[in-house]
């Protein structure tokens, strides 16, 4: 009585066979042809074949190394800097007789005319005063900062300026693939967040407004990083040799860190005042907000589950962004430790932190873009926009405090 139906599956599966069968045949058939031409040729072929072989698997072996090995990935790097022991605000004297007269010290007629135009603050003029042999503190954020640009640069290779991830598959760019993208997406956020760092070091951070120039090392520093995130060695337009991205990534960390060394002796200036934290934190809250509307347009309008080959190159770019900011973030609450402090932002700034955190402990294997109502697939991409909106709504929260 089974035996037609039984016969029917038969039937079906063999066919499924069938089919599977000729479809790696075909996709074998270019293989075994190349094989066969190459069996029937003399070594003065096959040398030179096999040496091209062996560098073309040496080659993408590389890359796909690369791209797979995430070197000192450490979502807890902030707690290396032990920023709770800072107790001194960037650009501050830590030692010397500055230490405990910087901040008292004697304000000239000069001085004095200038603190009533307001273009200057009674902290910047007594840096300007500091006597000889003062040390000063150090700024965290640019500390961050060069750390992440060494992390993307010399403790990984930068991704996105590879051959082998420019060339992509088969033509086709990597971005648009389920394949070998994903740490370059997570480079190029964390490059985000020092990029606009970088600039904010710069306009107001690293001067005091109206008073003083732009600091050469930071202005070099902004113009380093700001280059453009895919050149190699060599180009099409203009044709002929190029430095790498790298290369002028690795300048921007230099003088970032020369910054710093200048900083520590008081040859340079921290504005730290609570308009320039105001200032700062507003231009992460906008950053955060235009990442947060390109994952909202990518979960709202292509919901292909796990066959979304763009989903994860955005969540990778936001993990990233956070991963990137986390450690600014922190570093800034140490910079500005008496901003904090008195005006009262040590609870929602801790709670930032902690949100921050428990953003990037989401790292799924495979990046799902389901639908938010869906219950087969997943959405990854509505939960990460979830916990930048969060981020980003405390952010405006100590904007306002500080503004009020």
């Amino acid at each position: 009585m089974f035996d037609p139906i039984v016969a029917f599956f038969q039937r079906v599966f063999t066919a499924i066979g069938r089919g599977i069968g000729l479809v790696v045949a075909w996709l074998a058939w270019p293989f075994v042809a190349l094989g066969n031409w190459y069996r029937g040729r003399s070594w003065i072929i096959k040398g030179p074949v096999a040496l091209v072989l062996l560098a073309l698997v040496f080659f993408y072996g590389y890359f796909v190394w690369q791209t797979q090995a995430w070197t000192n990935f450490d979502p807890d790097y902030v707690d290396r800097y032990k920023l709770a022991q800072r107790k001194t605000p960037a650009g501050s004297p830590v030692s010397g007789p500055g230490a405990t007269t910087g901040q008292s010290a004697e304000v000239t007629p000069a001085s004095q005319a200038a603190l009533d135009a307001g273009t200057s603050t009674p902290e910047s003029l007594a840096v300007a005063q500091l006597p000889a042999g003062t040390a000063c503190q150090p700024s965290a954020i640019v500390e961050v900062a060069a750390d992440l640009i060494d992390f993307n640069v010399n403790q990984n290779a930068w991704i996105s300026s590879m051959l082998a991830y420019k060339l992509g598959f088969f033509g086709l760019d990597w971005d648009d693939t389920p394949w070998l993208d994903n740490k370059a997406s997570f480079q190029r956020g964390i490059n985000q967040a020092v990029r606009r760092t970088a600039v904010e070091l710069v306009d107001s951070l690293g001067r005091v407004r109206g008073t003083s120039g732009i600091n050469n090392d930071l202005q070099s520093a902004r113009g380093n990083i700001q280059f453009d995130e895919e050149t190699w060695y060599f180009g099409i337009s203009p044709f002929g040799p190029k430095t790498p991205t790298p290369s002028f990534y690795r300048a921007a960390m230099r003088d970032l860190r020369k910054f710093n060394v200048s900083l520590g002796k008081c040859d340079a200036v921290f504005d730290g005042r609570s308009d320039n934290l105001v200032e700062f934190l507003d231009r992460i809250a906008s950053d955060l907000g235009n990442t947060s509307a390109i994952i909202r347009e990518r979960s709202e309008l292509h919901n292909g589950g796990w066959f979304d080959t763009r989903a994860d190159d955005r969540f990778w770019f936001s993990f990233g962004q956070l991963y990137g900011y986390y450690g600014i973030l922190s570093a800034a609450g140490a910079d500005f430790e008496n901003v904090v402090t008195q005006r009262g932002l040590t609870p929602i700034y801790t709670e930032t932190m902690k949100q921050l955190r428990a953003a990037l402990r989401i790292q799924p294997l495979i990046i799902s873009n389901g639908r938010e109502d869906g219950w087969i697939m997943p959405t990854h991409l509505a939960t990460m926009g979830f916990y930048i909106l969060r981020v980003r709504s405390n952010l405006v929260e100590m904007r306002d405090i500080l503004a009020r």
